[in-house]
């Protein structure tokens, strides 16, 4: 349930709430925006909801007690009426302009990383990806470079200034990355993995969670709001395609996916159409109908020589073509009202 106080209540008041939520054994967040602040009530029974509502009710400052139906409480618009933004070190995801996050697939040395890093700063991202532990689905295809990849990540955004993004494959790698990233990236094969989860809730980083390519959103939701319900609210979905009966690309992109999750939660939304189609041809278009389907941001994956790509060279664009979808991408966030 949501305890939604007066435009008046006094922060004495909000903490009241706060304590009587405590006492009763149940979890509290606070979400103060620019008319309200909104409390949600963590863990409430069915059987108990009356009687706390009924008891939270006569406490000074509170205007109504709502109950959420949906089975993500704390990631649902009605705990957060207002979209939320998210920042990702000095870049915003979730507000007027159209964040690009973009580099390798995996990070194979420094040269090429700190080179790619170089073109996607010119050519206007705003965010440096790139993977150190890498899950693959042969075991046998290269892995990542591990916390030497992060070494170089670091590096990289010495040399730029780019808020850097990777991601972590298991909670052992959580404490590392937390430790030199800026976001922290939970990939399509751990959305899941509730573990992984909560330890990325619970790292104090921003979390990027990308959908499973077997998972409904409203499953995408529940595995957000494990990472909300560890106290990290901090939180960007990012769409990748998912599994249908269609073989012409890899995997179907989901557009409809940024409307409904847009719609059920306050978190910021990113499209992946590099993973989605994994066909560099098919990145821009994607990448240009994810905008005007209300996309916060975009993860493109750049790559130096893709047909060198130790990981996924077929969908990485090269710094040209990555420079001119920069130049496309902004007349379609112009024409949509927002920037990039």
């Amino acid at each position: 349930m949501i305890i939604v106080m007066r435009h008046s209540s006094t922060d004495e008041e909000i903490q009241a709430v706060v304590d009587r939520l405590d006492e009763r054994g149940f979890g509290a967040h606070v979400s103060r925006g620019a008319e309200r602040t909104v409390i949600g009530a963590i863990g409430a029974q069915e059987a108990e909801k009356a009687a706390l509502a009924d008891s939270l009710k006569r406490l000074p400052g509170v205007e109504q007690v709502v109950p959420i139906l949906k089975p993500y409480k704390i990631v649902s618009r009605e705990s957060h009426p207002e979209a939320g933004r998210v920042r990702f070190g000095s870049a915003e995801i979730g507000g007027p302009k159209v964040a690009m996050i973009a580099g390798p697939c995996t990070i194979e040395n420094r040269e090429m990383l700190l080179e790619t890093a170089q073109a996607v700063k010119a050519a206007g991202a705003s965010v440096l990806r790139g993977g150190a532990f890498k899950p693959r689905t042969s075991p046998y295809d290269f892995q990542g470079l591990g916390e030497e990849g992060l070494q170089y990540l670091a590096e990289a955004r010495e040399a730029t200034g780019l808020p850097i993004l990777t991601e972590a494959r298991d909670v052992q790698h959580i404490e590392p990355v937390a430790r030199i990233a800026d976001a922290i990236q939970i990939g399509a094969r751990n959305m899941q993995n509730y573990e992984v989860l909560r330890a990325a809730g619970q790292s104090g980083k921003p979390v990027l969670l990308k959908r499973n390519f077997s998972a409904t959103v409203e499953e995408w939701l529940k595995a957000a709001e494990y990472i909300a319900a560890s106290g990290n609210l901090d939180i960007v979905l990012c769409e990748r395609g998912i599994r249908t009966f269609e073989s012409a690309m890899r995997n179907t992109l989901d557009l409809s996916a940024v409307y409904v999750a847009k719609r059920e939660t306050y978190l910021p939304v990113v499209v992946d159409p590099s993973h989605a189609t994994g066909d560099f041809r098919a990145v821009p278009p994607m990448a240009l109908a994810a905008i005007a389907a209300g996309a916060d941001g975009l993860l493109i994956e750049v790559h130096p020589n893709p047909v060198e790509a130790l990981c996924d060279g077929p969908q990485q664009l090269t710094p040209k073509r990555f420079e001119g979808l920069m130049d496309e991408v902004r007349k379609v966030a112009e024409a949509v009202g927002r920037e990039a």
